[in-house]
């Protein structure tokens, strides 16, 4: 069985292609002042299965924001997705979701909702 950093570095490597478009402008503080990590696990620990990790797309941890680039699959695991949104609200973290189609046809807009978040 793959430890959680081993997932963490396939998933990076499978990246989409609007994963990869919007790493560009999140890496290496490109595009805000903050960094973002990619594919970065958060635990959390529960009472019934011990730790749970939830790997989100994009994480800056000084902002306390989670960025995810839903493609085709999410449409198929809404209740999963709504929970671990549930999940990860409930440490305090903001959770922001755009489809592939949205992050690659209109970066832009993306890009303003995510400085709003970052103000």
């Amino acid at each position: 069985m793959p430890s959680i950093i081993d997932l963490c570095r396939d998933l990076r490597k499978r990246e989409t292609p609007a994963e990869k478009l919007l790493w560009q402008h999140l890496r290496n503080r490109n595009q805000f002042d903050k960094k973002f990590l990619r594919q970065f696990p958060i635990c959390v620990q529960s009472n019934i299965r011990g730790n749970i990790y939830y790997i989100p797309d994009f994480y800056c941890i000084e902002a306390r924001l989670v960025i995810e680039a839903d493609g085709p699959v999410h449409q198929f695991k809404k209740d999963y997705d709504r929970n671990r949104d549930d999940v990860l609200s409930s440490l305090g973290l903001t959770i922001l979701r755009f489809k592939n189609d949205e992050i690659l046809n209109n970066t832009s807009s993306v890009l303003d909702k995510i400085s709003k978040h970052l103000q």
